[in-house]
């Protein structure tokens, strides 16, 4: 195995304050690139999709929990296999408590092609309380390209998708599938991803912090027990 070099104190001071200029460099070219993913224009869902869950039938309205914002992992699970992706298992595993999402307005789900009956022993088993919904017999895994067809046969892709709600008007914002997903997980990682950012002050395009009434970001922060809905 190939280790790092062995240095001095000091010397390890040094070489790390040169990386850390380039650390900065690059939360300073993330940031940008949030506030450019915010100025993407938006898609109206016009679809009826079906959905399966723990309460029975739902549309897309009702995976927001009444929620400003959704954001849907598209988990690799088709309707023949025994168990879901491992992959996408180790993914859920990382998801931070959702109370803390909840407070800034955004609901989290997993969708998967899998019929209901053979979602729930496996959340089960994983020993997971996340909302899981079948999409089965509908045509969202397709529409939003985590179904693929390819020379015959159907492919399963993982990805995530985020959602504006206006009322009952249900808007698409963004999509990212396979290494897109990489760093992902953390409640910032995904509040990131959605029209409405983290709400924070700082964050560009100005006005969507505490537009809605609710405190920016940083100062809704509780124990994931505290929070009231």
């Amino acid at each position: 195995m190939s280790l790092p070099e062995i240095v001095s104190r000091g010397e390890w001071r040094a070489a790390r304050a040169e990386l850390l200029l380039k650390e900065k460099a690059a939360t300073r070219a993330r940031d940008a690139l949030n506030a450019e993913r915010r100025g993407l224009p938006m898609v109206e869902v016009d679809e009826e999709y079906v959905f399966e869950g723990g309460d029975g039938k739902a549309t897309l309205l009702d995976l927001f929990e009444g929620r400003r914002q959704l954001v849907v992992y598209h988990f690799m699970f088709a309707p023949e296999w025994d168990a879901g992706c491992r992959s996408c298992s180790g993914f859920l595993d990382q998801v931070g408590h959702l109370a803390h999402l909840h407070a800034r307005d955004t609901s989290f789900a997993a969708v998967s092609r899998a019929p209901y009956p053979r979602i729930l022993p496996f959340k089960a088993r994983m020993g997971w309380t996340l909302p899981w919904y079948s999409s089965y017999g509908s045509g969202f895994n397709h529409d939003f390209e985590v179904t693929l067809e390819r020379e015959g046969e159907l492919v399963e892709r993982p990805g995530l998708s985020c959602f504006l709600r206006d009322r009952d008007r249900v808007f698409h914002t963004y999509t990212t599938y396979e290494r897109g997903l990489d760093g992902l997980g953390s409640t910032t990682s995904l509040l990131d991803l959605t029209a409405l950012g983290r709400q924070e002050e700082w964050e560009e395009p100005k006005g969507r912090a505490s537009a809605y009434g609710a405190p920016a970001g940083s100062e809704r922060i509780r124990y994931h027990d505290e929070y009231d809905d």
